[in-house]
């Protein structure tokens, strides 16, 4: 039986991870939750599960109330408190955003072993993060479509036999509109991703393609695999999730439905393949054909910036993800325009204090400065 503390239930990562544990309960326990403000959802897992943790942004008194027994946390520590509990083995980063690093580093620190889907843990700190896995002897499970697929194409396969790496990316929602159709592009059309069903964050990045440029660094850290042997390639079917091709020229590619469920499952149950009632088959009759293209960086520059952040490493990748998430805010809030994302994000680079060895605290504060760079370029804008 595997203990599981689960950050991030109530996002769609979360909630189909909720679906997984609910499938393999012979498997799979469920210990603790973090929601953030969502309590509704978090009235429902407590319906379904009996968890000795739970973790909100403020402090609930009716539920702490209701259920006497269950430790709450809350507050700008309360996540790292809970990564710091001895009684679970696998913490499950679902968390959106910055705030999942340090619940992270410090769950490695706890020698737990991560199952992560938090994109912005390895841009942000990848060097710190892997430093800590080889000190504290622990294991990272990729919940990413593309780098759970990756890890299976590798698997049995010596990783100096490896030529390249190959992420798949969908385009999202605007593929089919030109650099200056983008200027036109709405807020309610950018969240409507063609494929994939997720939240408004990710589905901007989505859409702007930064997913696929953190997607790349994810990758380099995961497979300490360089950059130059990492490409990505559009395929808008989004049913190869990624392919890892070898030097004697064969291809391994991991073939599915586009199904999150598929991805979580792996990292929850690794190594096993298992059925539950989420399972979906692919269904090969019917499949006449599988299309891609040439990954375009004039198209998706951000992707190309990315891979550039990478290999500088330092504390550029948390400046970069601060940019980012703090230019896709304003888009939501309507207050920029899709294409403008990417000029706050340069111009923020730009502008920038490199720090080759940073600190955690470093990283944090650099982060920190990106948001409050974007924000202030918006104003005086």
């Amino acid at each position: 039986m595997k203990r599981l503390i689960l950050m991030g239930a109530s996002g769609s990562i979360g909630s189909q991870a909720i679906d997984i544990i609910k499938a393999h309960k012979d498997q799979l326990e469920l210990v603790g939750v973090s929601v953030g403000h969502n309590i509704d959802y978090l009235k429902e897992i407590l319906n379904d599960f009996d968890l000795k943790y739970v973790y909100t942004i403020k402090a609930n008194n009716d539920l702490i109330y209701k259920y006497p027994n269950i430790k709450f946390f809350y507050g700008d520590n309360g996540l790292e408190e809970m990564a710091k509990l001895n009684d679970y083995d696998l913490l499950v980063n679902a968390l959106v955003g910055f705030v999942g690093f340090k619940p992270t580093l410090t769950a490695i620190q706890n020698r737990k072993d991560i199952a992560l889907a938090n994109k912005e843990t390895l841009v942000a700190g990848g060097k710190i993060i892997n430093e800590a896995i080889e000190e504290y002897k622990v294991n990272l499970y990729p919940i990413d479509s593309e780098h759970a697929a990756i890890l299976q194409c590798l698997k049995g396969h010596n990783i100096e036999d490896v030529k390249r790496l190959i992420i798949t990316g969908s385009g999202g929602a605007f593929r089919d509109l030109s650099r200056q159709e983008l200027k036109n592009a709405t807020l309610e059309k950018a969240l409507k991703h063609p494929v994939w069903n997720m939240g408004a964050k990710i589905t901007i990045d989505s859409a702007t393609m930064m997913n696929k440029g953190f997607e790349v660094i994810e990758a380099h850290y995961l497979f300490n695999i360089p950059y130059e042997k990492i490409d990505v390639i559009l395929h808008s079917q989004s049913m190869v999730h990624s392919m890892v091709e070898y030097n004697d020229g064969s291809i391994i590619a991991q073939i599915g439905t586009p199904d999150m469920h598929l991805m979580i499952k792996y990292a929850l149950l690794y190594p096993r393949h298992l059925y539950d009632d989420k399972t979906q088959y692919l269904d090969l009759d019917n499949l006449t054909s599988l299309n891609f293209k040439k990954m375009d960086y004039q198209r998706y520059p951000l992707v190309k910036l990315a891979k550039q952040i990478g290999q500088y490493e330092g504390n550029f990748g948390a400046i970069l993800i601060g940019a980012n998430d703090e230019a896709v805010n304003l888009f939501l809030k309507e207050r920029i325009q899709f294409i403008e994302i990417e000029k706050y994000i340069f111009e923020t680079l730009k502008n920038a204090h490199y720090i080759k060895d940073p600190t955690v605290e470093q990283i944090i504060s650099s982060h920190k400065w990106a948001k409050e760079y974007v924000d202030n370029l918006w104003a005086n804008s």
